[in-house]
C-alpha cells in the first residue's frame, strides 16, 4: 500500500540498535511502515503521497522536552533580562522597557541572572529605585524561583518587616536590620501552585487568563518548530488542565502534552483525589495526567538547595530540603500504591541523597511495583550517589544549558570546587547505568534542542570558548537518545515512540542539515542546524 507520506534522500538516525540507520522513512496513517535505503523508496510512493525530500539531512524521532513550562514563557508584556552581562545592562534594559510601554501598570519581567551582582549579592529594592517611572516592579530571576520588586511592588503587596510567608513566596530580609530586601524566595515551589496562582490573577498583567492562554498557545507553536513533538509540563493543578484542554479542542495542541500535578508540602487527601481525576480525564496520547510534582530542595544560587556540606562562600549554611526524609519516603510509598510515578526537583547533593533514599524506600515497600521516578535537574551529585540512579531505575532528567560556563557563575562560587566534578553528571549517570532524559526547562533556558544538544557535546558557553569540566560530556548519539528514547521511557512511551521503528507513532523531524557532520567538524555548527519539518501522529505540523 502506498505511503501517505515518504521522507527520502536523508541520512535517518533510527535510535534502534536492530537498524540505526535509514534513507527513506515511510509513514501510513499515523505509524511508521517502513523504512530501507533511498533507492527502494519509489515502490511505497503513489499518486497522494506527500514527498519530503531531506537533502541527506538528518532524520531523526521526534524530540521530547521531558521538563518544560510551557505554559509560564511567552509573555509578551514582560522586559526579557536573559543575555544581560552587567547589572547596569539590567537597569537599563528596565528603564527602556519601562519609557517603552507608559502604558503598563506594572513592569514585569523575567532572565535576571543572579551572576551580574557585584560581589554575587542578591539584589535589592533599592536598586530598581527611579528606573519604573513609580510603577510596581515584578521580575523573575532566570530560574523562577526569586522574584525582584521594587518599593512600589512591596507596597501594593503590603510586605514590611513583620512579613514572612505570603501565598507565593517567603519575604527575604537583611540579616542586620531585618527589613525586607525586595527579593522574595520560593516563588517556583509556593508561586506556581494553585494558591500562589490565585493571589496574583487579578493584580498582575501577566496572569490574566486570556493572556496565559495566548502565550501557551505560543509556546506550543514554538515547540513544535523546534521539532519537539512531546512535552512534559511539569508542574500544574486542576485549575491550569482548562488550558491545554481548550488548545486540544480548538486543533491547538499539535505536540503531544504529559503534564504533573504539583504536590506541594501541606497538600491534602482531598487534593490527591482532585489529582486522581485529572488523570482518569486526561489520558490519551495528546493530552495525559502523567506524574506528581515535588520539591526535594530549592536552588543552588540564593544557597537554599540542600547540601551535604556548607556552602563554600556561607560556612555556616547548608540549605535544608522541604520534606523530612521520613515523611518524603512515605508519601513516595503511598504515591507508588496510587500508581503514580514521581517528579522530583532536587539540585543540592544532601536534597539528590533525600529523594534517592525515599525512591529506595518505595522499592523495598512495593517490591512489585515498577514507577518511573525523575529527578529533574540533578545539579550538585555526590559520588557516591551516581550508581543509585541506574539500580533504583530513576531516570536523572536534566537541562544540558544549565551548566553552561556563562550561566553557572554564581553556582560555582557558592558550592565550590572541590564538589564541582560531579555537576550535571551527565557522562557518570550514562555510564552507571542510568538512563538520561534532556529537556530545556524553557522558559528558564532555551527551548531549541539543538542548544541542549550542543552543550552536552560541549559544556561550553555559545561562543565555545569555555568548557566546563569536560569530562562530563557525551557524544552525540548519547544526547539524542535523551532526547528522544530516554524521555519516551520516563512517561511510560518507549513501545510507541522515541526511535523510528517500523509500527511506531509517526513522530518524526527532518532538519536542515547532517547533524552528524556538523558536530565532527565543529560543534558550534550544532547551533545553527534548524528543523524543517516536523510530523506528528504522521501529520506535519510544521514546514518552513
Amino acid at each position: 500500500m502506498p505511503a501517505s507520506v515518504m521522507i527520502r534522500n536523508a541520512r535517518a538516525y533510527t535510535v534502534d540498535a536492530d537498524r540505526p540507520w535509514a534513507g527513506a522513512v515511510a509513514v501510513e496513517d499515523d505509524r511508521i511502515s517502513w523504512l530501507g535505503e533511498d533507492a527502494e523508496a519509489p515502490e511505497h510512493i503513489g499518486p497522494g503521497t506527500e514527498v519530503i525530500d531531506a537533502a541527506g539531512a538528518t532524520v531523526l524521532p521526534g524530540f521530547i522536552d521531558s521538563h518544560n513550562h510551557v505554559r509560564l514563557g511567552s509573555n509578551p508584556l514582560e522586559v526579557d533580562l536573559a543575555g544581560a552581562a552587567t547589572f547596569d545592562e539590567v537597569k537599563a534594559r528596565v528603564r527602556g522597557h519601562a519609557d517603552a510601554h507608559p502604558d503598563h501598570a506594572w513592569i514585569e519581567g523575567v532572565g535576571f541572572n543572579y551572576s551580574v551582582m557585584p560581589g554575587g549579592r542578591m539584589p535589592t529594592w533599592q536598586d530598581l529605585e527611579g528606573l519604573t517611572g513609580g510603577r510596581p516592579a515584578f521580575l523573575f530571576t532566570y530560574d523562577a524561583h526569586n522574584v525582584w520588586l521594587n518599593r512600589e511592588a512591596m507596597q501594593i503587596f503590603d510586605i514590611t518587616r513583620d512579613s514572612d510567608a505570603l501565598a507565593w513566596g517567603h519575604v527575604r530580609k537583611d540579616p542586620d536590620t531585618g527589613e525586607p530586601t525586595g527579593v522574595v524566595g520560593d516563588f517556583a515551589v509556593m508561586g506556581i501552585s494553585r494558591a500562589g496562582q490565585a493571589a496574583l490573577e487579578g493584580v498582575l498583567p501577566g496572569y490574566d487568563r486570556t493572556l496565559q492562554y495566548e502565550r501557551t498557545l505560543e509556546s506550543l507553536h514554538m515547540a513544535t518548530g523546534l521539532g519537539i513533538t512531546t512535552i512534559v509540563e511539569p508542574q500544574n493543578s486542576p485549575d491550569d488542565m482548562w488550558i491545554f484542554e481548550r488548545a486540544r479542542d480548538e486543533g491547538r495542541l499539535r505536540s503531544r502534552l504529559v503534564t504533573a500535578m504539583f504536590h506541594p508540602v501541606g497538600t491534602t487527601d482531598a487534593e490527591r483525589e482532585e489529582f486522581a481525576a485529572m488523570r482518569a480525564r486526561f489520558d490519551d496520547d495528546r493530552l495525559r495526567v502523567g506524574a506528581i510534582k515535588l520539591y526535594i530542595d530549592d536552588v543552588i544560587e540564593p544557597w537554599t538547595a540542600a547540601m551535604l556540606e556548607p556552602y563554600a562562600n556561607r560556612p555556616g549554611e547548608r540549605g535544608e530540603p522541604f520534606w523530612n526524609p521520613a515523611a518524603f519516603a512515605e508519601l513516595v510509598i503511598e504515591l507508588e500504591r496510587g500508581g503514580w510515578s514521581c517528579h522530583v526537583h532536587g539540585t543540592g547533593d544532601r536534597g539528590l541523597r533525600v529523594a534517592l533514599d525515599g525512591f529506595e524506600a518505595g522499592r523495598r515497600a512495593n517490591p512489585d511495583l515498577r514507577p518511573r521516578h525523575g529527578m529533574v535537574h540533578t545539579e550538585c551529585l555526590h559520588a557516591d550517589d551516581v550508581p543509585r540512579f541506574g539500580a533504583l531505575g530513576v531516570t536523572p532528567i536534566m537541562q544540558p544549558r544549565h551548566c553552561a560556563p556563562e550561566i553557572v557563575a554564581d553556582w560555582r562560587r557558592n558550592v565550590g570546587p572541590e564538589r564541582w566534578r560531579h555537576a550535571w553528571a551527565f557522562r557518570s549517570l550514562r555510564d552507571s547505568g542510568a538512563t538520561l532524559a534532556f529537556s530545556s526547562d524553557w522558559n528558564v533556558a532555551e527551548m531549541d534542542p539543538m542548544v541542549g544538544i550542543y552543550t552536552a557535546l560541549t559544556r561550553a558557553d555559545l561562543d565555545g570558548v569555555e568548557s566546563w569540566i569536560p569530562e562530563e560530556t557525551v557524544d552525540l548519539e548519547t544526547a539524542i537518545r535523551a532526547y528522544t528514547m530516554g524521555g519516551a521511557h520516563v512517561v511510560f512511551a518507549e513501545a510507541r515512540r522515541g526511535s523510528i521503528t517500523v509500527g511506531k507513532q509517526a513522530d518524526l523531524v527532518v532538519l536542515s542539515d547532517d547533524l552528524f557532520a556538523a558536530a565532527e567538524d565543529d560543534a558550534r555548527q550544532v547551533l545553527d542546524v534548524r528543523v524543517t519539518h516536523t510530523l506528528v501522529d504522521g501529520d506535519v505540523v510544521h514546514a518552513s
